[in-house]
């Protein structure tokens, strides 16, 4: 999709996040035509579309770290240019000397960058049914990893201080047989009552001096 910059009248960008999006829409000269928030629900992307119906054909950016709603967007026809983080960053620092950081200003400097230097960036191409759900399987397969993550994370940190024993015991916090000592024994009281107590953990416990 081609758009002549000189004949285009308005400009938007969209600012997205887990639940919800900001959106602005500025004119040729940069003069604020709308700005509103909705959620990411159906019923939000209804109410996005029903607000942007007299700004249809107007090209919109969004960060390129911003799969789901880029793809909402090309699914509703928009023409829609990706800015990196990185260089979206360097508008808002190059629009805000001060360092100010908000919303409302992260999608003003990225409809704006859009409006002076977009008629220089590519559009985003739909992508075929096969690519896109094999990118959507991807994007979801890092979220449950980064999840993942941060869960095991959490339980280390817990076991660290509450259980030192359990935590030496295992090097790798993933693994469902770590997870399986932790649920049968809770505590090191009762890793220690069980009495059947294999080897290698009890050799920890003794080391940690849980066990006598």
């Amino acid at each position: 999709m081609n758009i002549d910059w000189t004949q285009q009248a308005c400009f938007a960008a969209l600012d997205w996040a887990a639940d919800h999006h900001d959106v602005i829409v500025l004119d040729r000269h940069g003069a604020v035509q709308i700005e509103f928030r909705f959620a990411h629900t159906a019923a939000g992307w209804a109410e996005f579309t029903q607000k942007m119906q007299p700004f249809t054909g107007a090209p919109i950016t969004l960060e390129t770290s911003s799969g789901p709603a880029g793809d909402q967007l090309l699914q509703r026809g928009w023409a829609v240019y990706l800015i990196a983080p990185t260089a979206a960053a360097r508008y808002r620092e190059r629009k805000a000397p001060s360092g100010t950081k908000s919303d409302r200003h992260d999608v003003w400097s990225m409809a704006d960058a859009l409006r002076t230097d977009g008629h220089a960036w590519r559009p985003l191409r739909p992508q075929d049914e096969a690519t896109a759900t094999l990118r959507a399987l991807c994007r979801d397969e890092i979220a449950l990893i980064e999840q993942r993550t941060a869960l095991v994370n959490a339980l280390q940190a817990a076991l660290r201080e509450y259980y030192p024993a359990a935590l030496a015991a295992f090097a790798d916090w993933t693994a469902p047989y770590a997870w399986a000592l932790v649920l049968q024994f809770p505590t090191p009281a009762q890793l220690q009552a069980a009495g059947n107590v294999p080897p290698a953990i009890l050799t920890v416990l003794r080391y940690c001096n849980f066990a006598r």
